[in-house]
């Protein structure tokens, strides 16, 4: 558990981080320098001659959209949102999860939908001033396309990586890296202004320690703590980086905010996560359930 407190922390700095330092920055440089420096960090540990062609073409795909896509967008989110709001957004996560796994076999849950509704009406309650600002509403759909691919991959993977064999995750994870540096790369040279880009010293340790770190290390980090805890002390560690990532973002990083609006639209939000919570640990027990995880960051 102490290694899912520790990532917790760390990922919850990174919202105001992105925010003061790095907006302004093509967010698909920073996405493709980000994910660049993880793949360096994973790199020593893959085992590319156990590991056949499909299962590598495979993988590279689900990174190229659990990564690549999702950095993308995530960090393109921040030019139109604050940092609390981008963390609090993550909670949907869990949400898409059941809802893609629930559409992946073909069959609907209402209550699954209910809470996506419930959760949907928090969020316009902490924007309400803001609903008209076309800015904002498209701050808000980048993350949820960027929750939909995270989603969309923590499915997927689970799902190839149970018929790999004895391969270990650490074996392989260095390929979701390589197919999510080819999309946000591939990006980043086309809608980077390379001539003009200029980064100073305090953006160069941002990068750093998101590519290093907040992506790299913490991934791993996370990886190896989820496999020694319980299901529910999981779920808990899960969203703990987000109240974790709005107190920083208000009381560290000084963001504005109508705190009344923030607690009511955020304890909705809550309420709609701890309802998913539970029908999802009562369908534990049927054949094919799903826990979903919140994303990080």
């Amino acid at each position: 558990m102490i290694h899912l407190i520790i990532v917790s922390f760390i990922w919850a700095f990174s919202f105001g981080l992105i925010k003061q330092q790095l907006v302004g920055l093509d967010s698909s440089f920073v996405a493709a320098a980000r994910l660049g420096l993880s793949l360096l960090v994973f790199l020593p540990f893959l085992r590319l001659g156990r590991i056949p062609w499909p299962l590598r073409r495979r993988l590279m795909l689900i990174g190229a959209i659990q990564y690549g896509l999702m950095y993308v967008t995530y960090i393109y989110a921040f030019t139109w949102l604050a940092s609390y709001h981008v963390a609090l957004f993550t909670i949907f996560t869990p949400l898409y999860v059941t809802l893609l796994h629930d559409l992946r076999r073909r069959r609907f849950h209402p209550f699954s939908l209910g809470t996506a509704l419930l959760a949907v009406a928090g969020t316009a309650i902490i924007l309400f001033h803001g609903l008209a600002d076309s800015g904002l509403l498209l701050g808000f759909l980048l993350m949820q396309l960027s929750n939909g691919c995270f989603a969309y991959g923590q499915i997927a993977y689970r799902e190839t990586m149970a018929d790999a064999g004895d391969l270990r995750d650490h074996q392989v994870f260095a390929l979701l890296y390589v197919g999510a540096f080819a999309v946000a790369g591939s990006m980043a040279v086309v809608t980077t202004p390379w001539s003009s880009l200029s980064l100073d010293t305090s953006q160069l340790l941002a990068l750093l320690y998101l590519g290093v770190l907040a992506s790299g290390i913490c991934f791993f980090l996370w990886n190896h703590g989820a496999r020694q805890t319980t299901p529910g002390a999981l779920a808990i560690a899960n969203n703990l980086k987000i109240p974790l990532a709005v107190a920083c973002s208000l009381f560290i990083f000084g963001e504005d905010a109508n705190l009344p609006r923030l607690l009511l639209g955020g304890a909705i939000i809550a309420a709609s996560l701890i309802l998913h919570e539970r029908h999802v640990r009562c369908a534990s027990a049927l054949p094919e359930a799903t826990v979903g995880a919140a994303k990080p960051d």
